[in-house]
């Protein structure tokens, strides 16, 4: 008498195969898309975007009153100095109060971005608004060329990804 094998199906060894094969791509893909990376930019973007939502706010609230917010509140800005968006709740009370910022800005922007970003104030003609980016794509950027006061740096330092010294600014 004949023996029929009628089995259909994979082996072992081939569904094995396949998995690692599958496996080795998907770290490829992984390797090459960078979620860190990712991540970085992103929050990067939103920064960013604070950043500049920060600086037009800024101007046009001292386009209408020849003045800048924080030079309204408490305790005003010393002219020649730099301070995180964190320090100027009040100014930025002020500005939303008068329509140049939406009333749940800093809830909006949060409190890690707002301590991201720099503000030096020097004279009335000089506002410069920064961050230090951490993404590549960012820090290789054209606009990541100054310091903290919006002084456009060497090209020896920037856009040297591993500069701790670049800024990409509003000015």
């Amino acid at each position: 008498m004949k023996k029929i094998n009628n089995q259909k199906g994979f082996t072992l060894i081939e569904l094995l195969i396949v998995i690692a094969l599958l496996g080795a791509l998907a770290v490829g893909l992984l390797a090459a898309v960078d979620p860190f990376e990712q991540l970085k930019k992103g929050r990067d973007t939103s920064t960013r975007n604070t950043a500049a939502e920060f600086y037009g706010a800024s101007i046009r609230y001292y386009a209408q009153r020849s003045r800048f917010a924080w030079d309204e509140t408490t305790t005003p800005l010393a002219t020649g100095t730099v301070t995180s968006l964190n320090n100027l709740t009040e100014a930025i009370s002020l500005m939303a109060d008068a329509g140049e910022l939406k009333e749940d800005f800093v809830e909006l922007a949060g409190t890690g971005n707002l301590s991201r970003i720099s503000l030096y104030y020097e004279t009335s003609q000089k506002l410069v608004v920064c961050f230090q980016p951490e993404s590549k794509s960012f820090r290789n950027d054209a606009n990541t060329k100054y310091n903290q006061f919006g002084v456009v740096q060497p090209t020896s330092v920037c856009p040297d990804p591993n500069s701790t010294s670049c800024y990409y600014c509003f000015k």
